[in-house]
């Protein structure tokens, strides 16, 4: 098999990969959003994590299953990763996750529309993230905080890269150190994807009260770049209060590279130690 065919095979698979996340994950949110088909956001996060760990099981054989250009960007500077093949896999995930919301789009159309027009919504305007958030994330929460009342500036942009960054931290750390053949504590191969899941689950049932919890650019960006061409337009990018790109894609990149860099410097097992 070719260089170039193997190549053409990984990039296949993270873009599957990344369907999968975004297919099994933000349909739970287009249920929960336009059907009332969840009753809180752990049902979601759980759906989230099942799909992040059918996806790895799915593609990880073929691609190492990165599914997340923060992890990728992660595995370049510490694991060897060729930067030129990550740009490949970024792309494929982004893609991959941007044909997810079209499949979705396309199943849940006529209750997207529904949902708008019972609440008053014009899609594109002031105030309808409430229906754009079923594809890309925003901050605060506009379901939790339309529940709670919150006033304007209950979350602030720098909390909102905080939550983002910190909870991307979190994931990479947790992926470095369950994928770790040196870790004796780890769970092994067959059973980290399994833990990868529920370390996302957990990471969305603390953090989306404040941003939809993405911590992976390419869940957000794939899905609100379909959203910005299915009429939410500048709702969708760049948001009503902006900052999505420094919240939703470098504040994740970052943090992926903190957390990373803790387990490498701080954690990892040297030689002797494994």
């Amino acid at each position: 098999m070719t260089t170039t065919s193997s190549l053409t095979r990984e990039c296949i698979a993270e873009l599957i990969g990344a369907f999968i996340l975004v297919f099994f994950g933000i349909g739970a949110v287009h249920g929960a959003v336009f059907a009332g088909s969840q009753s809180g956001i752990w049902q979601v996060s759980i759906v989230f994590g099942v799909a992040v760990t059918v996806a790895i099981y799915a593609t990880g054989a073929v691609s190492g299953a990165h599914i997340n250009p923060a992890i990728t960007l992660s595995l370049v500077v510490h694991r060897g990763f060729p930067f030129a093949k990550a740009l490949f896999y970024i792309g494929s995930q982004v893609l991959g996750a941007f044909l997810a919301a079209a499949t979705l789009h396309a199943l849940l159309s006529g209750a997207a529309l529904a949902f708008e027009a019972n609440g008053g919504i014009t899609r594109g305007a002031p105030g309808s993230e409430l229906s754009a958030m079923v594809y890309g994330c925003y901050f605060p929460n506009p379901a939790v905080a339309k529940a709670m009342n919150w006033p304007e500036g209950t979350v602030t942009q720098l909390q909102a890269m905080l939550a983002e960054g910190i909870g991307t931290a979190l994931l990479a750390f947790f992926v470095f150190a369950l994928t770790d053949s040196r870790n004796a504590g780890g769970p092994g191969g067959s059973l980290a994807p399994l833990f990868i899941g529920l370390v996302v689950a957990i990471l969305i049932s603390v953090i989306a009260p404040i941003t939809e919890c993405a911590i992976n650019p390419a869940r957000d960006f794939g899905p609100r770049l379909f959203a910005y061409f299915a009429g939410w337009g500048e709702i969708a990018i760049p948001g009503p209060r902006g900052g999505f790109f420094t919240v939703y894609i470098l504040a994740p990149i970052l943090g992926a590279l903190a957390g990373s860099s803790a387990y490498v410097f701080l954690v990892q097992p040297r030689e002797r130690e494994a």
